[in-house]
């Protein structure tokens, strides 16, 4: 088995809050800490009710304050949302206070809907693209002698970026990926139907960099292991109906197993939630080592990172748990 990893997004629990939300994900992180996984990342998302991860950046120094090995990043830090030179400077000094435990990964959506996104945007000049060229030109020294921004050192000045990620879920993450020679990762976890596709488009166009001579890809998967097939089917309920509600413009908390069972899904409900689970691997304990050695072969990817958004807290630990388990982790 490849090395697994987490990604979490706080999920908020029904009759919890946001702030329980961010305490029980500290928690869950710890665990994984002990249980062998390989990273744990944060998702950047806002004004979401269901959510509660918006300051990336601060779990991530909480969370690498609080663990002992295993490696603290985002996942990601939405490029759009963030000014190149501080995200150097942020993340050269976690670099300094945790070396060679943090990851940065970036994104080019806004992790948002289009009026939030505007509220975290003002002062124009939000192309993600030229955002991710200056961030590495501000981490490089690498801007012309006749720029204006040439003469800026960004600090701390004697430490580099910790390993950049560009995460992406479509042709064009991949391919600038690939042209930069930057690590990968694929969001598997709503996009699996491109995971192969993007995959092979970033190794066949890889071209090595400093820091980098071979592609390195993630491929993020929705993977729900409970006590039997059943058991984990009834899990992912209440992830089925956010989804549906979060596709459909409702904004709502997130439901208990109970009240997501008890709803009645349309047809075209349906669609909406078996089109982000595709490639999701959930049930038992055999299911999910045989989906996991599976997807494995199927894309050649060199670590998994599992997403496993529910609800339940006490459920989500255990699911991360029986994976482990399964995969045959080592425990710190």
């Amino acid at each position: 088995m490849v090395p697994l990893s987490v990604l979490d997004l706080a999920p908020v629990a029904p009759g919890s809050s946001p702030r329980e939300a961010i305490t029980d994900s500290v928690t869950l992180a710890r665990r994984c800490d002990t249980l062998g996984y390989e990273r744990y990342w944060v998702a950047e998302h806002h004004s979401m009710p269901s959510i509660a991860t918006s300051a990336p950046e601060v779990l991530v120094a909480h969370v690498a304050a609080v663990t002992r090995r295993i490696r603290v990043g985002t996942g990601g830090i939405m490029l759009p949302n963030h000014n190149p030179l501080r995200l150097v400077e942020i993340f050269r000094t976690l670099e300094v206070l945790y070396p060679g435990r943090i990851d940065l990964g970036v994104g080019r959506a806004p992790g948002t809907d289009p009026v939030t996104a505007s509220a975290l945007q003002r002062g124009g000049g939000n192309d993600p693209n030229e955002r991710l060229t200056e961030l590495l030109a501000f981490d490089r020294s690498a801007f012309p002698d006749q720029h204006p921004f040439h003469k800026i050192i960004p600090m701390p000045s004697d430490v580099s970026l910790p390993p950049i990620w560009m995460l992406g879920s479509t042709m064009a993450g991949a391919a600038i990926a690939a042209s930069l020679g930057l690590r990968y990762a694929f969001a598997g976890h709503f996009a699996m139907q491109n995971a192969n596709a993007a995959l092979t488009l970033y190794r066949d166009g890889f071209r090595p960099s400093h820091g980098l001579a071979t592609p390195q890809a993630i491929l993020a998967v929705t993977v729900v292991c409970g006590e039997d097939d059943a058991h984990a089917e009834q899990l992912t309920v209440p992830l089925k109906l956010a989804i549906v509600r979060s596709r459909t413009g409702q904004r709502a908390p997130l439901a208990s197993v109970e009240e997501a069972l008890a709803y009645q899904f349309t047809p075209d409900e349906e669609r909406i939630a078996d089109e982000f689970l595709h490639g999701a691997i959930i049930g038992g304990a055999d299911k999910v080592r045989v989906g996991l050695e599976q997807l494995v072969a199927d894309t050649a990817a060199d670590e998994l990172m599992i997403a496993a958004f529910l609800p339940d807290r006490k459920a989500r630990l255990q699911s991360y748990e029986r994976i482990a388990h399964v995969a045959g982790l080592q425990q710190a």
